[in-house]
């Protein structure tokens, strides 16, 4: 086997005992080239943010970095700006050749909530290492909004690969020749690239802002909250938006993107150099997000913004992240948005499915 796993595979390796839990793993978990992992029942408040470290678990750093934990079994709520680490229902035992990498799902990223996993003798978030045999911990740190969670609730995924299968640049360039990738010209380096949407089609509506002080989101509410209690709409008829230092922001691609169905692809955030910025929290894009057969055709990248140091003028255009593609090892028995309760396929600019529309 060569690239990421199929949701055939993954089945496989729950029946195999590969990926296991104290509780049932559901159906709904397993997605075209993902898992999604369920929090546990207990959050423990640490102090920092923290990687094992070789030779060392994830349980001995909570004796030295733990304020308190909270039982979560009737819900709780994380506190905008504190770090907390959950230990997940799932646990793995991975064969040699078989590395994985986590992420949070759309959802998440969409409300700023920061969300990386974290293994046992780890030094890196979010990659785990062949051959890992051990427990998954998320280490959530809310950063807009304080959020409501309950044991069981699925703020990130995990994607499995055998092999290297990303696409070079020449096998990327193939690759849309026969298969739009995006809808214009595809700008190809590294993986590739998109630009951000700041002349919209209809109205001058471009992206909203997170507001500074609001009420509790719970993550089990669907189509609930009203947008304007929490996000302030950022509107510009110019082309351009300055961005505040410390502020989130939800805008959207210029460009239509296009996964087909044997490949699959993350989002990778751009060089340093070209901003005062950064994009992306949630990477995964899933086998037929844009795909027409699946219903996806236009489908655009939401963008999760957050501005550092300096205030940034951001342009129309301005190209601000990449995507890398990844060849999957088979062609997945579900598309993404294909009959599976796929919430963002189609989409232009979007929040995040807690919110009315």
């Amino acid at each position: 086997m060569t690239g990421v796993l199929a949701s055939q595979q993954l089945r496989a390796m729950i029946a195999d005992g590969r990926i296991s839990a104290p509780a049932a793993i559901l159906p709904e978990q397993v997605q075209p080239a993902s898992l999604d992992l369920r929090l546990g029942h207990t959050a423990y408040r640490v102090r920092a943010s923290f990687l094992s470290g070789a030779g060392r678990t994830v349980a001995e750093r909570l004796e030295e970095l733990e304020m308190h934990r909270i039982d979560l079994t009737n819900g709780a709520v994380l506190e905008k700006g504190c770090v907390y680490v959950v230990p997940l229902m799932e646990v793995l035992d991975l064969p040699s050749d078989v590395t994985a990498v986590a992420n949070a799902k759309s959802s998440t990223g969409r409300l700023d909530l920061l969300t990386r996993t974290i293994t046992d003798q780890g030094e890196e978030f979010d990659r785990i290492a062949p051959g890992y045999t051990g427990p998954l911990y998320a280490e959530i740190c809310p950063r807009s909004f304080s959020v409501l969670v309950r044991p069981g609730m699925r703020l990130n995924q995990i994607r499995f690969r055998d092999g290297q299968a990303a696409l070079d640049d020449a096998a990327l360039t193939a690759l849309h020749a026969e298969a739009p990738l995006v809808d214009g010209e595809a700008v190809i380096s590294d993986g590739l690239g998109f630009s951000v949407d700041l002349e919209p089609a209809k109205g001058s509506l471009v992206g909203y802002r997170a507001k500074p002080h609001t009420g509790v989101i719970d993550l089990d509410l669907i189509g609930h909250y009203d947008p304007s209690e929490y996000w302030e709409e950022v509107h510009s008829d110019t082309g351009r938006i300055i961005l505040d230092p410390g502020a989130f922001y939800i805008l959207v691609s210029r460009e239509a993107v296009h996964i087909p169905p044997a490949y699959a692809a993350e989002m990778a955030p751009y060089l340093a150099m070209v901003g005062e910025f950064r994009v992306h929290y949630a990477g995964f894009f899933d086998p037929g997000f844009g795909h027409d057969a699946a219903g996806g055709a236009g489908s655009r990248g939401v963008l999760e913004v957050r501005c550092h140091e300096a205030p940034f003028v951001l342009e129309h255009g301005q190209v601000v992240g990449r995507l890398v593609y990844e060849k999957m090892d088979q062609v997945p028995d579900q598309l993404y948005g294909a009959g599976i309760a796929s919430n963002y396929q189609g989409q232009g600019l979007k929040l995040s499915k807690h919110f009315r529309a």
